[in-house]
């Protein structure tokens, strides 16, 4: 798909199917975001793979928003390893965009999602025993949209480009 149709296409689903992804969909998904650019290069990301029934029952007790999808990716940033300055720190920036890489190629491959920050970090901390260096930033549930799954009715709304941008 070209890009420029991969990102028109991408959309927040809302209900999925049973569709467990294969290795070789996941292996690509994973390596977009492996390449993703942040800040210094440290790369300070950390993505747990969430298909077990155990772990997807701990996403269920943090989260109302796995939507039945059958694998979902935690993506936490390591603290010990991001890039620093006065002004603060790029830790969710360099997630987001790793986040952001893995669901265009999910979406370029045929593989819906959504991006999630609904839950909670205390309770997902404690239910995933992550260590202190781990900062919870998003999950991303995927797979393959149900056929009943509801269309977002405000997907297609967009600001005009004269809200969004100004030539200076």
């Amino acid at each position: 798909m070209l890009f420029d149709e991969v990102i028109r296409k991408r959309e927040a689903c809302r209900k999925f199917s049973d569709y467990k992804l294969n290795d070789e969909e996941l292996d690509k998904i994973i390596e977009a975001g492996r390449i993703a650019p942040s800040a210094k290069n440290n790369q300070p990301i950390k993505i747990f793979v969430c298909r077990s029934e155990e772990a997807l029952k701990k996403i269920d007790e943090v989260s109302p928003c796995r939507y039945g999808a059958p694998q979902v990716l935690l993506i936490c940033g390591l603290k010990d390893q991001v890039y620093k300055s006065n002004e603060g720190d790029t830790l969710d920036v360099d997630c987001a965009i790793c986040a952001t890489h893995m669901m265009l190629e999910a979406t370029n491959i045929g593989i819906d999602n959504i991006w999630i920050r609904m839950f909670d970090d205390k309770k997902l901390i404690e239910a995933f025993n992550l260590d202190d260096n781990l900062k919870p930033v998003c999950l991303i549930p995927m797979g393959k949209r149900s056929e009943d799954a509801p269309i977002s009715p405000k997907h297609n709304i967009r600001k005009d480009k004269k809200e969004l941008v100004e030539y200076i």
